[in-house]
C-alpha cells in the first residue's frame, strides 16, 4: 500500500515484481537519464495529489450515461472507486521505481471484485467503458504535471512521447486483463445451484415467464404467501460481516429461514417468508456492534406472492440507493420510512434549493430545534404530545417553537407541510433519529 509519505527510487532495493521486458511488440523505448528523473518527479507529483486525481478519475468513469446504472448502484460505484484509486496507484508506483518502463496490467483484488459484482448484475461490458474514460483523464493531468516539471522542448517532447505509450499501453493491458476475469467469473456463475439460484431470480425480478414451480425448485423457496426482502452491502472490500449481519436480520424479522443470493463481493440480496415488521432497532444495534461498522442494511415493504417478492425487493434496491444519494450515515432503513424523502430527492440541486428557500437559517439550528419542529408536525400541532414524545417540558417545546418562528422564512403554521418534507431530508443526511 502506498502512503502519503514520499515514495523515493532509493526506498526500493530490489527489483519490483512484476515489471514487464521491454519486448512486447518491438523493443520498449528507453529515456535519457534526464527525462526518467522527469518521469519519477512526475509519478511522485501523482501520488502526492492522488486524492485530487482519484476524485477526477471517479468523475470521468461514473459521469456518462453508459454507466448511468452502475453510478446508481452504491456496491458497483464504490468498486469502480476503488478499482481507480488501485490502477493509479499501481502505475505511479511502478514509473516511481522504474521510470518509462512498462507497467504490468492492473490485476489485483479491486479488478477482480469489481469484474465479479459486474458480471452478478448482467452489467459487465460497463466495466470497459470505466477503464476508457478514465484515460482521457490521466493524460490531461499527466500532461500539465509534465509542462511543470521541464521547458526544454526536446526534453518534454521524449517525456510525453514515452509517458502517451506507458499510459495508453497500461490501459489496454488492463483491459485484455479484466476482459479475460469477465470471462471467467461468467464462465463459474454460469455452473452450480448458485448459478441457478441467481438465474431464477433475475427471471422473476424482470418479470420472465418463469413457471412458479421451476422457480421454487431452483430458488429452494416458496413463493406464495408473504415476503420481506433486504439488501445488505458494505462499502470495504472482503467483508466477512455480511451473512451475520444477514442472518441479524432474520433474527429481527423472527424469520426462521432465508433466501440468499450474493449479489456481489460486497453485498447480499435477501428474502424472508414473513409480513411482521422488522425490528429495525435490533438490526441496527447488532451492526453498531459488531466488527464492521461499515455494513449497512436497507429493508423493503412486505409483499405477497411474486409480485410481492419483486416489489420488496425493488423497495430495498430504492433505500439503499437514497441512502447512498444523500451520503447518509443510517446504517439500517426501511423502504416505507425514506419513500416522501426518495420522491423529493430524486433531483439533488432543486431539493438543496428546497431545503434553503423552506427553512432558511433553520436549516442550521441546533438539533433538537428541528426535532421539536418536526415532531410538533407529525403530533398534528400537539404541544402536549410532542413534549411527550421528546421527553421534555411543554414549556420548552414553546419556548423552541417559537425560535423556529423567527428563523423560518414563513412562520410554521402557514407552511407545515414544505418545513417537515425539509426537515426530514436533513434527518436522513444526518446520523440521528426521533424519538
Amino acid at each position: 500500500m502506498v502512503h502519503d509519505a514520499a515514495v523515493t527510487g532509493d526506498a526500493f532495493d530490489d527489483e519490483p515484481p512484476g515489471v514487464v521486458p521491454a519486448t512486447t511488440g518491438g523493443a520498449w523505448p528507453e529515456l535519457s537519464d534526464a527525462a526518467r528523473e522527469l518521469f519519477r518527479r512526475g509519478a511522485q507529483t501523482a501520488l502526492d495529489l492522488r486524492a485530487r486525481w482519484v476524485e477526477r478519475l471517479h468523475e470521468a468513469s461514473l459521469g456518462s450515461g453508459a454507466m448511468r446504472a452502475v453510478a446508481a448502484d452504491p456496491v458497483l460505484a464504490a468498486a469502480v472507486r476503488r478499482t481507480n484509486e488501485a490502477n493509479l496507484l499501481q502505475w505511479a508506483t511502478a514509473n516511481v521505481r522504474h521510470p518509462g518502463a512498462r507497467v504490468p496490467a492492473g490485476t489485483g483484488p479491486e479488478a477482480l471484485a469489481t469484474a465479479r459484482d459486474l458480471v452478478r448484475r448482467g452489467l459487465d461490458q460497463r466495466a470497459l467503458e470505466a477503464y476508457r474514460a478514465v484515460q482521457g483523464v490521466v493524460w490531461r493531468q499527466w500532461t500539465a504535471t509534465c509542462f511543470e516539471l521541464t521547458t526544454d522542448p526536446a526534453l518534454l517532447r521524449e517525456l510525453l512521447d514515452v509517458s502517451a505509450l506507458s499510459i495508453s499501453t497500461f490501459l489496454d493491458d488492463t483491459v485484455a486483463a479484466v476482459v479475460e476475469l469477465v470471462g471467467a467469473e461468467r464462465a463459474e456463475l454460469t455452473r452450480g445451484a448458485h448459478a441457478e439460484r441467481r438465474a431464477a431470480v433475475t427471471l422473476l425480478l424482470e418479470g420472465a415467464p418463469l413457471s412458479r414451480a421451476r422457480a421454487e425448485a431452483q430458488l429452494g423457496y416458496g413463493l406464495t404467501g408473504p415476503h420481506t426482502a433486504a439488501v445488505v452491502w458494505t462499502t470495504d472490500t472482503g467483508s466477512d460481516q455480511l451473512e451475520a449481519a444477514a442472518d441479524a436480520v432474520a433474527r429481527a424479522a423472527g424469520a426462521g429461514r432465508r433466501l440468499t443470493v450474493v449479489a456481489g463481493a460486497t453485498a447480499l440480496w435477501l428474502w424472508l417468508p414473513v409480513a411482521g415488521e422488522v425490528a429495525v432497532a435490533e438490526v441496527a444495534a447488532h451492526l453498531a456492534a459488531g466488527p464492521a461498522p461499515s455494513v449497512r442494511v436497507a429493508l423493503g415493504r412486505a409483499g405477497h406472492d411474486v409480485e410481492g417478492f419483486r416489489r420488496s425487493h425493488l423497495d430495498a434496491l430504492t433505500t439503499q440507493r437514497l441512502l447512498a444519494r444523500l451520503t447518509s450515515p443510517q446504517q439500517v432503513a426501511r423502504y416505507q420510512d425514506v419513500q416522501l424523502v426518495d420522491l423529493l430527492t430524486r433531483d439533488p440541486a432543486r431539493v438543496e434549493e428546497l431545503v434553503a428557500d423552506v427553512l432558511g437559517p433553520l436549516a442550521d439550528a441546533p438539533p433538537e430545534l428541528r426535532d421539536t419542529v418536526l415532531t410538533h408536525v407529525r403530533e398534528l400541532g400537539s404541544v402536549t404530545r410532542t413534549a411527550q414524545r421528546l421527553f421534555t417540558h411543554r414549556n420548552t417545546v414553546l419556548r423552541r417553537l417559537a425560535r423556529a418562528d423567527e428563523l423560518l422564512p414563513r412562520p410554521l403554521a402557514q407552511d407545515a407541510l414544505a418545513v417537515a418534507a425539509a426537515l426530514e431530508v436533513l434527518r436522513w443526511q444526518e446520523d440521528r433519529s426521533l424519538p
